[in-house]
């Protein structure tokens, strides 16, 4: 996307030649992927010459021209708030914070990307919809609940993505696609309509090729609206500055202790935290291992009744609460059958949970620990077993992640190499409470030290017609566009 920009300022491509391109990527591809649910052809082609004139008359924006892919959760005026539903018919009156903020910068909106029923699942799939494919192999997931993003982005079927996360939504589908994004700290960017979402547990943030590109589109976004329940402190330096700028030498803490008890980490995610480690290790960084207790029982079954509560209230807040699927139905039957005082108990341990989990950081600052506990899981592995056992599958298998939403901290997935299916794997960086800036700058040494948007999904390359290959080992080709 920085490379976009850059050749859109020196005249060397335009934003129609730039949509037409992607326009052209999403009619050849999206039919297999299933990445979109709809697709702004003649209004991002509109757009579009808006920015080339624009540009024409010497003007500039910080994302002109800029094809962004947004998850269906998010506000768009003119459009029902569907949330991977058929439950929603009334148009919102108004484009969210986030997109009114994209607009202003410059950015196109070409397409609305999917996600699972009401964002409930790490993988996105609907009975009614099908599911959506991971552009590295298409028998499995792009991850949940911002698949549809992830996948768009990671085929070339958009310069970025905007997505959510509420426990791994946006760790989950960067990991398996191999995309960079920060879940960003709570109240850094504005949920507004929203006051919060989920009792304060979700946060939108972008899905991005590189590191450079989400500071780039993150810098735009930052922000609080007049009545949100959240607001971030600012950070100590523009995101874009500290993702172009490499840390000081930095104490990274190692932990491969999931966040629960009797959670197994398969060998290949552990692996690449192991790499990961000697990488930091070579870049001069003091790396030590550290697995502090987190209060696992207690808190993850605090925060699996908070999902199946706000899955009920998630629900019954849609127009239409029995369009959705029957296992949508499920978890919120779940979730209304808990008794009230356990809900109120449950929503009430944030703040000594955050304490808690933030006294690492008087002894290092950043965690490093696997991004999810397993490979990328295929396409409707978890169809046809019991509501309880996915759901419990599902937390086993983003273990390391909702910690994070709870306490609040911001968290980076970095890609970190690939299985030896060729399926992309990464790792997971919390820093400190409203330090993003940290996160960006060591995971911008990361990249460069260890480059991974070259790498594009087979069968996915712009040169290539073929519409599912197998997966070989992953080649370095320059991204297009």
């Amino acid at each position: 996307m920085a490379r976009q920009l850059d050749a859109m300022r020196a005249g060397e491509v335009t934003a129609r030649e730039l949509v037409t391109e992607y326009l052209s990527r999403i009619d050849h591809f999206n039919e297999q992927l299933n990445a979109y649910r709809l697709v702004f052809g003649e209004e991002a082609l509109a757009q579009a010459d808006a920015a080339d004139r624009r540009r024409e008359r010497g003007e500039d924006a910080p994302l002109l021209g800029v094809a962004i892919a947004v998850k269906e959760d998010i506000a768009l005026a003119g459009l029902p708030t569907t949330k991977g539903t058929n439950a929603a018919h009334t148009p919102a009156p108004a484009d969210a914070a986030v997109v009114r903020r994209l607009r202003a910068a410059g950015a196109i909106v070409i397409g609305r990307a999917r996600m699972p029923e009401l964002g409930l699942w790490p993988f996105t799939e609907t009975t009614w919809a099908g599911p959506t494919r991971n552009p590295w192999s298409l028998e499995h997931s792009p991850g949940g609940s911002s698949g549809g993003p992830a996948a768009a982005v990671a085929a070339g079927l958009a310069a970025a993505a905007i997505g959510t996360d509420g426990g791994g939504s946006l760790s989950v589908p960067a990991s398996v696609t191999g995309l960079f994004t920060i879940k960003p700290q709570r109240g850094r960017v504005s949920m507004a309509p929203e006051q919060q979402l989920w009792g304060g547990l979700v946060v939108v943030a972008p899905l991005t090729r590189t590191v450079l590109d989400w500071a780039l589109i993150a810098d735009q976004l930052v922000g609080a609206e007049p009545d949100d329940e959240h607001v971030a402190r600012p950070p100590r330096t523009t995101f874009t500055e500290a993702a172009r700028t490499h840390p000081s030498r930095l104490r990274i803490g190692v932990s491969l202790r999931p966040w629960g008890p009797g959670i197994r980490i398969d060998d290949e995610p552990r692996n690449s935290v192991l790499r990961t480690v000697v990488l930091l290790s070579e870049l001069g960084h003091d790396v030590v291992r550290l697995d502090p207790p987190m209060k696992d029982l207690t808190a993850s079954t605090a925060f699996g009744m908070r999902y199946l509560s706000n899955a009920h209230e998630a629900r019954m807040t849609m127009e239409l609460p029995d369009a959705v699927e029957p296992r949508t139905k499920a978890v919120g039957e779940l979730g209304r059958r808990l008794p009230k005082p356990l809900v109120r108990w449950a929503n009430r341990g944030d703040a000594r949970l955050t304490e808690f989990a933030n006294r690492i950081f008087a002894e290092v600052d950043v965690l490093l620990t696997p991004a999810l506990s397993r490979p990328p899981i295929k396409i409707a592995e978890w169809d046809g077993i019991r509501v309880v056992r996915a759901l419990s599958s599902s937390a086993s298998y983003a273990t390391f992640l909702p910690l994070w939403n709870i306490a609040g901290n911001p968290a980076a997935v970095v890609p970190a190499g690939h299985t030896t299916a060729g399926l992309p794997l990464g790792v997971q960086l919390i820093g400190r409470r409203h330090d993003e800036c940290t996160l960006l700058s060591l995971s911008g040494q990361l990249e460069q030290a260890r480059p991974w948007a070259q790498r594009i999904p087979p069968g996915f390359r712009h040169d290539e017609q073929s519409r599912n290959q197998p997966v070989p080992p992953p080649e370095d080709t320059p991204p297009r566009p």
